[in-house]
């Protein structure tokens, strides 16, 4: 089985049904004993901005990452990502890697598909084999299937992210089937 394999992909126009998908599933494994490391996303309720970054917060300690900029006033079309916040996240989500049984990112997105940002978190994922759950910008989809060809897409639903999470805790050889 190829390493990307294991990482389950949401990917869809709608960013927000994706983030909620994640951190629902996120809650229910937790609290069924899965050890997760890695990211959710949360909005900044900022108005009048074209850009959702906003937060990042660790789903084990609870931290929460800024990762975004303040932008002048009336340019509120530019991405006001902060990618010193994101670079943050994913020291953190580095040191817990080792002990999860899965890595979530809330998504791969422009600084990703430029291997910055979470980049190293997901690479480190890969290697040692964790299965890992993001969200994916559509427009870097192909970035994204360069980096994960053998990833598997899934619905933005509890059931869809379930099968997926079973299919990961079976092993191996449950999912090369």
């Amino acid at each position: 089985m190829n390493q990307t394999s294991r990482i389950g992909v949401i990917s869809g126009p709608d960013s927000t049904a994706a983030q909620a998908a994640i951190a629902a599933a996120v809650n229910d494994w937790r609290a069924k004993g899965a050890r997760i490391a890695g990211v959710l996303s949360e909005g900044h309720g900022l108005p009048d901005r074209s850009c959702g970054a906003g937060y990042l917060r660790d789903i084990e300690s609870g931290e929460r990452f800024i990762i975004y900029r303040d932008v002048p006033a009336g340019d509120s079309t530019v991405c006001h990502i902060d990618a010193e916040g994101v670079e943050a996240a994913c020291a953190a989500i580095l040191r817990r890697i080792a002990a999860s049984d899965l890595v979530v990112f809330n998504k791969f997105g422009k600084l990703e598909a430029a291997r910055q940002g979470l980049w190293r978190a997901f690479e480190a994922a890969v290697a040692v084999g964790k299965p890992s759950l993001l969200a994916l910008s559509e427009k870097h989809a192909g970035a994204f299937r360069a980096f994960a060809p053998d990833a598997a897409w899934l619905a933005p639903e509890r059931e869809a992210l379930s099968r997926w999470w079973d299919t990961m805790r079976a092993g191996p050889a449950s999912a090369a089937q």
